[in-house]
């Protein structure tokens, strides 16, 4: 019965994996890591959870859960090597399960406008937490130049611009297309290179780079040059979102 029983449970996650795998949101903008990495994790979180009998916004809660632990291990403990590492897997992980809890409400026909609400919520919280966190580590703990702190602050200004902004034209161009759910792979991709050459302004290599903060040497100089690609990329971007919004009517 025990074997039976797995079996099926192991159909299960199978045929959910496989169900989710054509029902992805497009590719299209999606840098490297979100796009190869991330929702490759995300579908095999989703359709764990389902086997599990979980909610989407119990998968949120679960995401929440391990990002804010790591932010706030970033702000109050020394970051020695092996914490550092614990800190980079620790938002990964939540970063995966973001991922998961939209692609289990597809799965299981359950998406709400409260449950995007949620999400949403939750990766406002984190944007606006994570770099003044940093900032804080780097206060307490780093031997650095005081000028330096200008990086972590200004790299919380450019998020909270980039995460505001990018939702905003999202959600503006699904009500100009009448569309309720985000697009579907089959509304186009990014080709290879653009999803590469963007990849420094994804959230999953900030947190590989977090998973660094136990090597100031090392940590400093790559978040440094994440900041200052992601800045230069909304510079790039704002422009370029507000005529295709225009162009909506």
């Amino acid at each position: 019965m025990t074997g039976v029983t797995m079996g099926t449970v192991r159909d299960r996650y199978r045929d959910g994996v496989r169900e989710l795998g054509g029902r992805q949101k497009t590719s299209k903008g999606a840098p490297a890591y979100s796009r190869w990495v991330n929702r490759w994790l995300g579908r095999r979180f989703a359709a764990a959870a389902n086997v599990a009998g979980l909610t989407p916004n119990a998968v949120t809660g679960l995401s929440a859960l391990l990002t804010f632990a790591a932010i706030a291990t970033l702000a109050t403990v020394r970051p020695t090597p092996l914490v550092g590492v614990l800190i980079g897997v620790g938002l990964a992980l939540g970063y995966a399960l973001d991922a998961a809890d939209g692609q289990l409400a597809r799965l299981q026909g359950t998406g709400s406008r409260s449950g995007e609400w949620l999400d949403h919520v939750v990766d406002a919280i984190k944007t606006a937490s994570l770099h003044l966190a940093v900032l804080i580590a780097a206060f307490r703990y780093f031997t650095i130049d005081d000028a330096w702190l200008l990086v972590p602050l200004g790299y919380s200004v450019v998020s909270g611009v980039f995460f505001f902004t990018m939702t905003l034209t999202d959600q503006l161009r699904r009500s100009a297309r009448g569309k309720e759910t985000q697009f579907m792979a089959a509304d186009g991709s990014s080709s290879t290179l653009y999803s590469l050459a963007v990849a420094p302004t994804d959230y999953g290599i900030l947190c590989l780079a977090l998973g660094l903060v136990g090597w100031q040497d090392v940590f400093v100089p790559v978040y440094t040059l994440l900041f200052v690609a992601t800045a230069g990329f909304v510079l790039l971007a704002l422009p370029k979102w507000y005529r295709e919004i225009r162009t909506l009517g």
